[in-house]
């Protein structure tokens, strides 16, 4: 939890949550670890934001991917949109306009692109004048690029390219993906890659970009102390490429 002004207290994933129901969006699920008991007493059936919650408690995973394909029976054939409970993104309608976005341009994926903090650390996205992603670069030692992706929000193509990737990766036809330390530290399938070779596979990634927006990770050591200003800073919210 941050505590925000004496004893107003907010949980983390509240900022994402505040984000997707600006958006309009009203069903969410949330993947949680066996254990994690404390995030559906908190947030309990999503009442207080005005949302419909569910809850898919799983063993364990490889990564965000197996993470998000847990929840593929139930939204195979909805739109997506996606995000990481813990990094907090201003501004507050990012994902409103990456609706804005895929409705517009019938692509397949629309990513939040914001200037990237450390490319070294950062999936950094190679995007055309209009906006359309020619590729992904992971976590690249050095990069003249300006953006990487933060959220993201698809349609059912991109749903079931990623369940696909992951039963190829299962059955072992993805040679050097599980485990590539060289991507993560801790050997799990990032999101980007999959984003990555959604690209090669030539769907409809495309980006909208925020070159004012900001954004915090709070799992870094430093973050939390940071957390009171960021939230109550105000700036412009975003210009758009067009």
């Amino acid at each position: 939890m941050v505590g925000l002004q004496g004893p107003r207290v907010r949980v983390v994933s509240h900022y994402l949550l505040e984000c997707l129901q600006k958006a309009g969006i009203r069903k969410g699920f949330i993947v949680i670890r066996q254990g994690k008991w404390d995030i559906p007493a908190y947030w309990e059936d999503g009442d207080m934001l005005g949302m419909n919650l569910a809850y898919l408690v799983i063993g364990g995973s490889n990564g965000p991917p197996d993470t998000i394909d847990r929840a593929y029976p139930f939204v195979k054939d909805k739109i997506v949109a996606f995000g990481f409970p813990d990094i907090i993104l201003r501004p507050k309608d990012v994902f409103a306009r990456l609706l804005d976005r895929l409705d517009c341009s019938r692509g397949d994926v629309v990513l939040a692109l914001f200037p990237a903090h450390d490319a070294k650390a950062m999936d950094m996205i190679d995007i055309d004048a209009a906006l359309r992603v020619r590729a992904i670069h992971l976590k690249p030692r050095t990069s003249r690029l300006q953006y990487a992706w933060l959220c993201a929000v698809w349609t059912p193509v991109f749903t079931a390219f990623l369940h696909q990737f992951l039963r190829r990766v299962k059955r072992g036809e993805k040679d050097g993906v599980v485990g590539n330390r060289k991507i993560d530290a801790q050997g799990d399938i990032p999101v980007g890659l999959v984003l990555k070779e959604a690209v090669k596979a030539k769907l409809k990634v495309e980006g909208v970009t925020f070159p004012s927006g900001r954004y915090i990770d709070i799992g870094t050591p430093h973050a939390i102390s940071m957390v009171h200003r960021f939230v109550s800073h105000s700036r412009p919210s975003y210009s758009t490429v067009k």
